[in-house]
């Protein structure tokens, strides 16, 4: 089973290419399932006052499930589509993001913890965030977050997990990063109980920490604890689709991993994969 369940197109704005052109990209590459997943409208901050080109407008959320739809339908037989959303975790605006998404039929919803307040620590425009905080104090309200989004009911797979770590700002001391890795571990147990999956997203080789997310040793403690696994790229261009994936699959493999999760109307089942 060949999939990629984390693509970005651009109504988002900070990728390329329209959502036909990642099906037909999916084609050419040979996946049986490839997951739409753009970006949840921001709902927290001011989008005209916010950094640009951060999320669809809010205007384009039903356009956009109306087109994955659409195209589900037109490629039956080809390609197995399914029309999910990233939905941003903001603490204390739940009952928000659970009323964007209850009018849509989705197949699966990806939770991710981008934001601290509106401070986006993924954004490479907002890497001065990092100045005079104390790192390991964030990798707390990051960790945080991410055990919230876990038990929130909301999601069904739970995004890059140790994603912080992009730009490289990691706590040095043998201390904190001992702490980390007990946060890493809340974390991993929080979505344990919650029944829920969490991504191999491979993006991260090619970001400054290069490698993916999560860590190995994140994901053996995933693989010791039943935590179901799914694949994502997290393209932002058509050419980019299932890239890492090859390096993903051998590295589920190699931890102990011989299945995918795959979703439809939001229920999660397993497929064997081989490499």
């Amino acid at each position: 089973m060949h999939i990629d369940y984390h693509t970005h197109h651009e109504r988002c704005g900070h990728a390329i290419g329209k959502l036909e052109e990642y099906v037909q990209r999916g084609i050419e590459l040979g996946l049986e399932q490839l997951g739409l997943s753009d970006h949840l409208p921001l709902i927290h901050v001011d989008p005209a006052q916010y950094y640009p080109e951060m999320a669809m407008p809010l205007a384009e959320l039903p356009r956009y499930v109306e087109e994955c739809f659409a195209l589900k339908e037109r490629y039956r037989g080809v390609i197995d589509l399914r029309v999910g959303l990233e939905a941003d975790y903001i603490e204390a605006y739940e009952e928000v993001i659970r009323d964007l998404l209850a009018p849509y039929p989705w197949d699966y919803l990806i939770g991710s913890v981008h934001f601290l307040g509106e401070w986006d620590i993924t954004d490479y425009r907002q890497v001065q965030g990092w100045e005079g905080k104390d790192v390991l104090e964030v990798y707390r309200r990051y960790y945080d977050a991410v055990s919230k989004s876990a038990t929130s009911g909301l999601y069904d797979i739970i995004g890059h997990i140790d994603v912080i770590k992009r730009f490289g700002y990691v706590p040095v001391t043998e201390e904190a990063q001992a702490e980390v890795r007990e946060l890493e571990l809340g974390a991993l147990k929080a979505i344990a109980s919650s029944g829920i999956a969490m991504e191999l997203n491979a993006s991260g080789l090619t970001k400054p920490c290069k490698e993916m997310f999560p860590a190995t040793h994140v994901l053996k403690q995933a693989l010791e604890l039943g935590i179901p696994l799914t694949l994502g790229s997290d393209a932002h261009d058509p050419a980019k689709l299932g890239e890492g994936l090859p390096e993903a699959r051998r590295q589920l493999w190699e931890t102990g991993f011989r299945e995918l999760s795959v979703f439809e109307d939001r229920r999660r089942t397993s497929v064997s994969f081989e490499l």
